[in-house]
């Protein structure tokens, strides 16, 4: 995808990504790849909401494509709305080189104690799912 983080806070974080590379078949910039440029600056501010020994995780983007974009550049600004212990939303604007809107996405995300490395614990089978995240 080729996306790079230019800034990063807990309240907006800045993310380039090219078009070169992440078009669909008619040469213009993918939509998906338009929601993952979204999704990767949310998910990053979201994570310096979350703090170090926490995740966030993905529950719910949306976004709307406003114009096509088929060279360059495009960068997505990523805005918090609302962060909680729980919760953290952030709007992400996506433009061309020229400024001119591209995409709007709306991203929230769980926030919740870290999965160990090796994914969440399987059950146990004896009923007790004390133990499970």
């Amino acid at each position: 995808m080729g996306i790079t983080i230019v800034e990063a806070s807990t309240e907006r974080v800045v993310a380039t990504m090219p078009v070169a590379g992440n078009r669909q078949p008619y040469g213009l910039l993918h939509g998906g790849a338009s929601v993952v440029l979204a999704e990767t600056a949310g998910s990053v501010g979201a994570m310096l909401n979350a703090g170090p020994s926490r995740a966030a995780v993905g529950i719910e983007i949306s976004a709307t494509h406003h114009r096509a974009a088929s060279s360059g550049t495009v960068t997505g600004v990523a805005t918090r709305v609302h962060a909680s212990r729980s919760l953290a939303t952030f709007d992400i604007r996506i433009t061309d080189d020229a400024g001119r809107l591209v995409c709007t996405s709306r991203l929230t995300c769980m926030l919740r104690d870290r999965v160990p490395a090796g994914g969440a614990p399987a059950p146990t089978g004896d009923g007790d799912n004390s133990r499970r995240p």
